[in-house]
């Protein structure tokens, strides 16, 4: 009888909290969606826990949406974190081969990963993630796997990815609270770039830009891994700011009307095109100038997509992505967003949807799902092979190293 896993993930945002629940049966590679849940995030800003009770209650009602429609109870979680508080820097690790015959082993993998590790940080830092970039064997460079090769001075270069250790464990506090345990904390940059890109993509180079309602992720992948993420502080949240300013209206009739009407191409609204509020809201009552939301939402659009060319001008990839821009998260679904993004980045950009998936996929057929998909397919392919290092667990930093180098074969 071919057996069977059941995999949760919880993508906690500042708008929404997502719960999937998927079935892994051995011998097929696509996991079998069970279960959605989705609840308001009421107790979340830019990343950050404002509320505890509210947000274990948020992450509550969506757990209990997702177990009633999989009719399977959840008890532990791969969960995201985001926020412009998630930051990250490249680090080297050196050590020496010295057992017999100079082969390289997989517990020589976890000592040069350590060393990497061991650098000066504040003491309000944790690490989240080490990815290895590319090993060295001697004077041979870029290798992908150096397990079985022989040589007697292995480096590597990784990529680390931090969080800030208050939020970290605000957050931890309340995921446990609601009543689940932590299979692993995955940055959302990565989590979502793992449910949209093909394994070709990360070859030729590739841009993945994550919009949340708090914060902007932003994850570059070349030869097959991790090259570069950021966390930008801009997001959903500061579009239906800026159209409550803007046409001086409440948030809540600024975030209702930014979704029913919002545009981010003035150009192609008329002048004369407006907007009765009073059908909309019972605080707010005055028509307003769809144009003039759409120049609004259209000038915020434009910092972000800004902001993330700077962040690959700063890397020397700026308009050298082959596999160009791909675009997550629910801020995305915007109308005129693509042809903007393309026009800003120089690039090829299309919208992300979650891919090598099956059951419900109605449900989960939408950028904004790309997070909680993505953590999905993080749990099954590095679910039971991490490894121990210390008191570090490398499962819990970055998946696994064989779950790193079987992700990298073709």
């Amino acid at each position: 009888m071919a057996k069977e896993l059941i995999i949760a993930s919880l993508d906690v945002g500042s708008s929404k909290i997502r719960v999937v629940i998927a079935l892994i049966q051995e011998g097929k590679k696509t996991p079998n969606i069970i279960g959605v849940g989705v609840a308001p995030s009421t107790g979340m800003r830019k990343g950050n826990i404002i509320d505890v009770d509210e947000t274990i209650s948020n992450i509550s009602a969506a757990l209990e949406d997702a177990e009633r429609m999989s009719g399977v109870p959840v008890h532990h979680v791969f969960a995201s974190i985001s926020g412009s508080h998630v930051e990250s820097f490249d680090s080297k690790g050196v050590i020496a081969i010295s057992h017999a015959g100079s082969e390289i082993i997989d517990d020589d993998i976890n000592r040069v990963l350590e060393a990497a590790q061991a650098v000066n940080m504040p003491s309000n830092r944790r690490i989240l993630r080490i990815i290895p970039k590319s090993f060295s064997i001697d004077d041979q460079q870029g290798i992908k796997n150096p397990v079985g090769m022989i040589g007697v001075r292995l480096e590597v270069d990784a990529h680390i990815i931090t969080g800030q250790s208050t939020i970290v464990k605000n957050l931890e506090k309340a995921i446990h609270q609601s009543g689940v345990d932590i299979d692993d904390l995955i940055p959302a940059s990565l989590s979502a770039a793992e449910a949209v890109l093909s394994r070709r993509q990360k070859e030729l180079g590739v841009l993945v830009i994550d919009v949340g309602s708090g914060s902007t992720s932003v994850s570059v992948y070349e030869e097959g891994t991790t090259l570069y993420t950021a966390s930008l502080p801009v997001g959903g949240e500061s579009v239906t700011n800026d159209v409550a300013i803007g046409l001086r209206t409440s948030v809540d009739t600024a975030e209702k009307i930014k979704i029913e009407y919002g545009h981010t191409s003035p150009d192609d609204i008329s002048d004369r095109e407006t907007i009765d509020l009073s059908l909309i809201s019972k605080i707010d009552n005055q028509k307003v100038s769809k144009k003039h939301m759409a120049e609004i939402i259209q000038a915020r659009y434009h910092e972000i997509f800004v902001m993330v060319k700077d962040e690959l001008r700063s890397i020397g990839r700026d308009g050298m992505l082959p596999a160009g821009a791909i675009l997550t998260g629910a801020a995305v679904k915007m109308p005129g967003c693509l042809d903007l993004a393309r026009d800003v980045l120089g690039l090829p950009v299309q919208i992300g949807f979650p891919v090598e998936v099956d059951g419900v996929v109605d449900k989960i057929d939408d950028p904004a799902y790309a997070t909680a998909i993505g953590l999905i397919s993080w749990g099954s392919k590095y679910e039971g092979t991490s490894y121990k290092m210390g008191n570090l667990n490398v499962g819990k930093l970055f998946g696994s190293v064989k779950g790193w180098f079987k992700n990298l074969l073709p």
